[in-house]
């Protein structure tokens, strides 16, 4: 018999029948401790440090039953096997109760019979050390996986905020114009981001973007956005003066496209530029793969605006067509990330884009009536995550 030798403890204190129950599991491969009453018990257990115990029931002194006591007491993974030439239902019932592993009559005419009780009592005894080992290693595991998750979520909301305080504040100009916007993450972080501002008094220039994907990775894109527009406004003038007011959405949208391509971020970004003069009332746009197309709402109509183009950040040279259109003297501008639809009950995108135009018409065009119409919270619970840009005058 290969492998390692399963240590046994025999306690009986007829020493011819103890012997010739050792002798014979010496030779099945077991190595044997032998001892002659219980009284040995905690000496023989501390020294030899068996796997499992043979016990008689009837010895002088103390029986089995007392036995099977201090050993569950002491240890109560270590399996005991009683043996006894006089059991009654009584004794084989209390020692079962006790936490005996089996029960043999004496004498064992088939030492095989003991063989295998042992053999399935080690089993047994294998599979509960096993099982305590897995519970524990299973713990130490989750215990790790709490505090990792709860490192996470203290990362999370920091990223939160950070972004949070990233987003514009409501602006309102002295020529009747107004900027607000609402943001409503899938998960902690978002991939939709919204800017605007109000340049050399004249120009107010805005965009909505939507990176692909969700949470961390995604809303480091828009931080990073956020500081290349930034730099783009302060440094290169962008939507500063009337040449600029011209061509700068197709500018930003190539500038942004060229630096994440060579910076090599992983991700794509739909984009709605827009930049109004204020003296005109004049827009000049870009749309960069984005959908749902911004809707012009006035007190007659609700319409989507035109336009198309490629996203930003897969195709290396891509200029985008600046689109113009005549505002009216009073108007709500509202755009959407394309979460929004994944809100509608519709199942065709077309039948998606004319509920949500539906919808839209029926409210007066304000942030907080488009929300409750639309039924938008910030639970984290949406599919997607979901932005909502309003541009609008009026007197």
């Amino acid at each position: 018999m290969t492998g390692i030798r399963r240590k046994l403890l025999i306690i009986d204190d007829d020493i011819l029948v103890c012997r010739s129950i050792a002798v014979y599991l010496e030779d099945s491969g077991f190595e044997v401790f032998e001892a002659a009453d219980a009284t040995q018990l905690n000496g023989a257990i501390q020294q030899f440090q068996p796997e499992l115990v043979i016990t008689d029931l009837r010895m002088p002194g103390a029986d089995g039953l007392q036995v099977l006591r201090q050993v569950k007491q002491a240890q109560p993974f270590l399996p005991v096997i009683i043996i006894s030439g006089a059991g009654s239902l009584g004794d084989v019932v209390g020692a079962l109760r006790l936490g005996a592993s089996d029960y043999l009559i004496k004498p064992i005419l088939d030492m095989e019979m003991l063989v295998h009780a042992i053999n399935k009592a080690l089993e047994r005894q294998d599979l509960l050390i096993e099982n305590q080992r897995y519970r524990e290693q299973l713990e130490g595991a989750n215990s790790e996986l709490r505090e990792s998750l709860r490192v996470l979520e203290r990362d999370q909301l920091a990223g939160k905020q950070v972004q949070k305080r990233l987003m514009p504040k409501r602006l309102i100009t002295k020529d009747y114009y107004q900027a607000e916007h609402y943001v409503a993450p899938s998960l902690f972080l978002s991939g939709d981001f919204i800017d605007y501002a109000h340049i050399q008094k004249r120009y107010l220039a805005f965009y909505l973007a939507d990176v692909s994907g969700h949470g961390s990775s995604s809303a480091f894109v828009t931080i990073w956005l956020k500081h290349l527009v930034s730099r783009m406004v302060r440094e290169e003038d962008l939507f500063g003066n009337e040449e600029s007011f011209a061509t700068g959405t197709n500018l930003l949208l190539q500038t942004v496209n060229r630096e994440i391509k060579e910076t090599r971020l992983n991700h794509h970004l739909t984009f709605f530029v827009g930049v109004i003069d204020t003296h005109t009332q004049k827009m000049n746009y870009s749309v960069a793969g984005h959908l749902p197309m911004p809707i012009l709402q006035t007190a007659e109509s609700s319409i989507y605006l035109e336009g198309m183009g490629k996203p930003v950040g897969i195709f290396k040279e891509v200029t985008w067509q600046v689109y113009s259109l005549q505002l009216p003297q009073e108007f709500s501008l509202l755009c959407f990330s394309d979460g929004v639809l994944e809100i509608l009950p519709a199942h065709m995108l077309q039948e998606k884009e004319a509920q949500l135009l539906e919808k839209i018409a029926t409210t007066s065009g304000s942030l907080e009536s488009v929300c409750n119409t639309l039924q938008v919270d910030d639970d984290g619970e949406s599919p997607d995550d979901i932005a909502i840009l309003i541009i609008s005058r009026g007197k």
